[in-house]
């Protein structure tokens, strides 16, 4: 599952976690709000923006995080986008992550070489997985490169859309799942982008080891009256 730290209150993001933990979520991604999340639809763009008006930083969001492992056992990965995270300094940031307990970080906009050549022994370092994005239109070359170089799992962006700009799993998207599954790659998949109910959401674990669900848990959290009850809803609803 997908939220935006910051979101809907300033004070939200261990209370969204624990509910999730507590509603039988398998694995948790904290959005970074950002100014310009090119990777991401309007629901999660405005998600983003509410944070920041918020008052949401990395600074504070880590600050939020310090005591997470006294009681999240979940696997937790921060997403982002790199220029946040060069600002604050990459290694500092990198050992801000293991200090709170952060197993690893998706940065769709940092570039695979760029990581390989600069960053990986910073990530390596602090015991960060770096969780890599391919796409329809990612090369098989490529994939493979993403396949060795990768530890945790991979995320499969399920189209070449926004997200939350799509709404089913459509026959073009499982040709492309059934040949990501063809090529044996070592690490798990995940699938994301147009993942947003059960059906979908079953749709997706044919073809992979499970899916993420972002933009309709953001738009559950914004109509919430009751954050705890209305994840477990929500939650309970796809699993």
């Amino acid at each position: 599952m997908y939220f935006t730290a910051g979101f809907p209150a300033l004070n939200d993001t261990l209370r969204v976690l624990r509910a999730l933990q507590a509603a039988g979520a398998d694995l948790v991604e904290i959005g970074m709000p950002y100014s310009d999340p090119v990777a991401d639809g309007e629901t999660i763009q405005d998600s983003n923006q509410k944070a920041l008006l918020n008052g949401m930083s990395v600074k504070l969001l880590f600050e939020q995080l310090r005591e997470m492992r006294q009681e999240i056992s979940l696997p937790v990965l921060l997403m982002g986008y790199i220029n946040p995270v060069m600002q604050y300094g990459v290694a500092h940031f990198c050992q801000s992550c293991q200090e709170v307990g952060v197993d690893g970080l998706i940065l769709p906009d940092m570039p695979f070489d760029v990581y390989i050549n600069e960053y990986k022994d910073i990530f390596d370092r602090y015991g960060l997985l770096n969780i890599f994005l391919i796409t329809p239109q990612t090369s098989e070359a490529r994939i493979r490169q993403i396949d060795q170089r990768s530890n945790g799992f991979i995320y499969m962006v399920s189209s070449a859309s926004v997200t939350g700009a799509q709404t089913g799993i459509t026959h073009a998207m499982e040709a492309y799942f059934a040949r990501i599954n063809a090529m044996q790659l070592r690490n798990p998949r995940l699938i994301g982008f147009g993942i947003n109910d059960r059906h979908t959401f079953e749709q997706a674990c044919q073809h992979a080891s499970g899916a993420i669900i972002g933009s309709a848990f953001i738009r559950a959290l914004e109509k919430s009256q009751n954050l705890e009850s209305d994840i477990a809803h929500f939650v309970q609803n796809i699993k």
